[in-house]
């Protein structure tokens, strides 16, 4: 691998979660002559009934603390432990929960990333004089090309882009669509020009203790199952499942209407399913499937016809454009409505309220589920994306 000699001046704190993405990306950044700092955060996990602390919040066990620490040793570098448990829990499970509350399925990795990752961990990383924050995050930017750039080179850019990583199997992208232009002239992706297989080398070449740590895509906070965590902070509110025998739909007036139906079942709370669902939902004749929820009338719908999930339209709310400035509309682009959905062709134009865009795909995509994002793409480029209302 190539080197590159940097002035020490550089600081960069890379947040090492004991995994072995963030061991690498500490080890290329000091292997590139960076001034670099380990930071390892602890995040919130829940109570067990008795108020004893329960399994782990996976993402900062203590063997997982204990494994970045190693690899701090190994790189001789410092290292810090940064306790966000409060901020965690207010800013990412509250969010969870209060989502899942309004009959939504929401995405806690994207609201971490913006909330935790690169706000809370970046305001005190400047605050501490660093130039840069670091994360294993396989994705990249304009300011690391080829490898990294000073934050001088950085100032004189006019603006950032966020680019696809390079092995697609690991891109990362779609979870960092809420970044800001402020945010990512402090932000290095070191791993994002890599494959997997890469890092896997690159961590035996440095002699990291990460290689036999499993990876995990499940939710970090989460020990057994969504609905198991949900009824521990939910209230049951039973209602009833309806069949729907006709579907139509109408974006202007942001509603489903359904034709001739009849009440097949009971549900326990609309916030134990999802758009797309077809397991447990206690109903026979089946299959069934989800596909829509009436929050209002606390009613939940079902059809066996699983056309009935296909839509060719929605509408993003809070969008956010990267660039800092909106495009000008119509504007075709290819989106993802979930992280491991494909990418589809799709025109944006704007909705009449502020911030709210209507997305129209050129073939119909299946369980398009509110409170999950849609992003933007424009060949490797991430433009932004927003949520699914």
């Amino acid at each position: 691998m190539r080197k590159i000699k940097k002035k020490k001046s550089e600081k960069v704190i890379v947040a090492i979660s004991g995994g072995i993405d963030s061991s690498v990306a500490a080890a290329l950044l000091k292997n590139s002559h960076f001034n670099i700092v380990g930071v390892f955060m602890k995040f919130w996990a829940p109570l067990s009934r008795d108020g004893l602390i329960g399994r782990w919040n996976r993402c900062c066990s203590p063997q997982a603390e204990k494994r970045a620490r190693k690899v701090a040793q190994i790189l001789d570098i410092p290292f810090y432990v940064l306790n966000f448990e409060k901020e965690f829990k207010e800013r990412v499970v509250n969010y969870f929960l209060e989502e899942y509350k309004k009959g939504r399925t929401p995405n806690p990795c994207i609201v971490c990333n913006k909330e935790i990752k690169f706000g809370l961990l970046l305001e005190k990383a400047l605050g501490m004089g660093a130039d840069f924050v670091a994360t294993g995050h396989y994705t990249k930017t304009n300011l690391t090309p080829k490898f990294f750039k000073s934050p001088a080179i950085a100032s004189k850019i006019k603006k950032i882009k966020l680019l696809r990583g390079e092995d697609r199997e690991k891109d990362q992208s779609y979870f960092l669509w809420q970044l800001n232009q402020k945010q990512l002239k402090h932000i290095l992706f070191p791993i994002g020009n890599y494959t997997k297989k890469e890092v896997r080398n690159f961590a035996k070449k440095f002699k990291l203790p990460v290689l036999n740590v499993p990876e995990s895509q499940e939710i970090c906070f989460i020990q057994s199952t969504v609905n198991d965590f949900l009824a521990k902070y939910l209230k049951p509110k039973p209602g009833p499942i309806v069949e729907s025998q006709r579907r139509t739909s109408s974006l202007r007036g942001r509603q489903a209407h359904y034709g001739a139906s009849k009440i097949i079942g009971q549900h326990q709370g609309l916030h134990f399913y999802t758009i797309g669902q077809r397991k447990g939902l206690g109903i026979p004749g089946g299959p069934w499937y989800v596909i829509d929820k009436d929050v209002k009338n606390n009613i939940l719908i079902v059809s066996r016809n699983e056309k009935d999930l296909e839509k060719k339209e929605l509408i993003a709310e809070n969008v956010n454009w990267i660039s800092g400035e909106p495009p000008k509309l119509p504007l075709k682009v290819k989106a993802k409505i979930r992280y491991r959905h494909n990418l589809a062709i799709a025109e944006i134009s704007r909705q009449l309220e502020d911030r709210n865009y209507i997305v129209r795909f050129a073939k119909s995509q299946r369980a398009i589920t509110p409170g999950q994002s849609v992003v933007f793409y424009k060949g490797e480029e991430i433009l932004g994306g927003g949520i699914i209302q």
